[in-house]
């Protein structure tokens, strides 16, 4: 009994070691399939396509008993959360991506939660009590996340790492990024613009979970609208009907992976996680990513590695875990009121 419940204490723990591979895979797969030539919008209309063939089963029969009935306003909500947390929020990651590393990009991932956190206390959905340590460690996490974004934006500095000259297309790709194709305050921006649409589509899934709680199909659904958000746009800008046509291996296995793993594969371990552990945790194997994403960076996209993004993202993460600590903190203070409160409803009505 006792190995039985060792192993259910782990799952998770492993369940998110695996979401944290499969997105560091997702990175350096789009990264190079951009690099390759792929139209970033033909491929979150493909991925997110992909993604509504995988999971609409899932939610079909895992939710056909309690799946609630899709109203106007729960339409309104699901094509609003389609276009920050799949189409805006994708267009702008892999726009930076393009501009940057990937080692680079992934790590602007840990100012998401900060943001978040912000845009909730302006809000007004988050307190914030300045006077004990919960809040000052909030306080603290966040101006260091800052601090951090700060030095990746500003300051580049030496590489750590000295890769040997690239040759064939790797040399074209270099020399372009030399001339001036690849700016790096551009793709900063761009990633800045993904954690703050990032953050608004994390409140707006906390309404949405309220007014329509069946998590696959509202899921399912925000992946069909953001691929025909996707479709519409691409339509309009592209005219040329070569541009869907995915010829090199790249594209393929890019399309199918992200859709299936990456979009899935991935939100389903996610959402077990925070079911079984809670968004604390889950938030906290983030960094993790970023470790994997520079190992397949350095190996397998043959990126440098500079001094500002190692600082930058020693910042973030100190700063991401004390945040992390303090939103804890508070939960687990108001767990025992909440219990005290019920108590004493029980009390009244006995």
């Amino acid at each position: 009994m006792w190995g039985m419940a060792r192993i259910d204490e782990w799952k998770p723990v492993m369940a998110m070691l695996v979401f944290d591979l499969i997105s560091a895979v997702t990175t350096a797969l789009i990264k190079a399939a951009l690099e390759d030539g792929l139209d970033r919008l033909v491929l979150i209309t493909l991925r997110q396509l992909v993604a509504t063939v995988f999971l609409s089963p899932i939610a079909f029969f895992k939710e056909r008993n309690t799946r609630p009935k899709l109203t106007l306003e729960i339409l309104v909500y699901l094509f609003f959360s389609a276009a920050l947390g799949a189409a805006l929020s994708q267009y702008t990651f892999f726009y930076g991506l393009q501009y940057t590393t990937a080692t680079f990009a992934i790590t602007f991932t840990n100012l998401a939660p900060v943001l978040t956190f912000l845009i909730a206390v302006l809000l007004r959905v988050e307190s914030l009590n300045m006077k004990n340590k919960a809040g000052a460690a909030k306080i603290v996490g966040t101006l260091m996340s800052f601090a951090g974004v700060m030095l990746l934006t500003l300051y580049k500095g030496v590489a750590l790492t000295h890769q040997a000259e690239p040759s064939g297309q790797h040399a074209e790709a270099a020399a372009a990024a030399e001339s001036g194709k690849k700016s790096w305050t551009l793709g900063t921006l761009a990633l800045l613009a993904n954690c703050l649409c990032f953050s608004f589509w994390l409140l707006l899934q906390s309404k949405l979970t309220k007014k329509y709680p069946a998590l696959y199909s509202s899921t399912a659904y925000m992946f069909l609208i953001s691929s025909l958000q996707g479709g519409g746009l691409t339509a309009a800008i592209q005219r040329r009907a070569s541009v869907w046509v995915l010829t090199k291996p790249v594209e393929i296995v890019t399309v199918l992976y992200t859709g299936i793993l990456g979009s899935g594969v991935g939100y389903v371990l996610m959402t077990w996680c925070v079911e079984k552990r809670g968004p604390v945790f889950t938030s906290a194997f983030i960094p993790i990513i970023q470790i994997m994403v520079a190992i397949i960076d350095f190996f397998f996209l043959h990126e440098n590695i500079y001094l500002g993004s190692v600082l930058g993202s020693i910042l973030m993460i100190m700063g991401l875990y004390i945040l992390l600590w303090g939103k804890s903190r508070d939960a687990s203070a108001t767990v025992p009121l909440a219990k005290e409160e019920e108590d004493k409803e029980k009390q009244i009505k006995s």
